[in-house]
């Protein structure tokens, strides 16, 4: 591996219960790049995601995470330095914000009995806390959060180890307009201070991409249609092959916007 490289899938097929998952999915990531993963649903995105997260194994092919190989390392210790923001983190108890924050010291959902935060994972959490404007929610318990505030919180909660890879899988699931916003917001004022953090985003939708992503890559049917950077990936018709659907792209105000391509559908149906 390079210097840089933080990420690396070579040749690699998943299957699940005789079913063909993924197939030869090649991807490499450098520190300070920020992918996009997109694709229609069923793809096989969040298969790609977990993978680069070592929570699954290929079938076939190899996948190397911050320089060790998947099968060949401590997966424990391997994620401890990946950061990974879930929109559907199963937490149930009334934690604070400052406590959600610490539980990535961890990797738990909950706050393990009888642990205590060293000072310096305290500082950090409230470096964090301060950098993704949460300090206001001092008060706020995660039940009483709106999801655009939880959304922040996991990703202080993610960034708490300082890990150079941080993963994360649609995370505007459940966001209104407003919300969505600020989340982009914040993942635009962290690509921009952390300058060798690597970031790879799932989505389905080309209007949840932050400002600051760099390269993209289209799944179509378990297999890589394209990759590279996001304005040789992003168009109109790779974009239309990958969804199987007429679908027209746009790039305004530094934000890609796609719309169903009405001229192009109904000549399609005309045919």
């Amino acid at each position: 591996m390079t210097a840089t490289e933080i990420l690396r899938l070579d040749s690699v097929d998943f299957v699940r219960e005789s079913r063909q998952i993924l197939t030869d999915i090649n991807l490499t990531v450098h520190a300070g790049e920020h992918w996009a993963l997109i694709g229609p649903n069923g793809a096989g995105k969040s298969t790609i995601l977990s993978m680069c997260g070592a929570e699954k194994h290929p079938t076939r092919g190899f996948v190397h995470v911050l320089g060790h190989q998947l099968g060949r390392v401590e997966i424990r210790k391997l994620r401890e330095s990946i950061g990974h923001v879930n929109p559907r983190h199963p937490l149930q108890s009334a934690l604070t914000v400052r406590q959600v924050v610490l539980t990535g010291a961890t990797g738990t959902t909950e706050l393990m009995n009888r642990w205590e935060a060293a000072p310096d994972i305290l500082a950090r959490a409230e470096y964090l806390i301060e950098m993704l404007g949460l300090k206001e929610l001092d008060s706020a318990t995660w039940p009483t959060m709106s999801q655009g505030e939880r959304g922040r919180t996991l990703i202080a909660r993610a960034l708490l180890p300082d890990p150079p890879l941080l993963l994360l899988d649609e995370p505007s699931t459940g966001l209104d307009v407003a919300a969505r916003e600020q989340f982009l917001e914040t993942l635009d004022h962290l690509h921009r201070s952390q300058a060798d953090l690597a970031t790879v985003l799932v989505t389905h939708h080309l209007e949840e991409l932050p400002e600051t992503t760099t390269h993209a890559v289209l799944i179509k049917e378990g297999r890589v249609l394209t990759s590279g950077p996001a304005h040789d990936v992003l168009t109109t018709e790779l974009v239309t092959e990958s969804f199987n659907y007429p679908i027209q792209i746009e790039y305004r105000d530094r934000r890609w916007q796609a719309r169903a391509d009405r001229m192009l559908n109904w000549q399609l149906l005309e045919a």
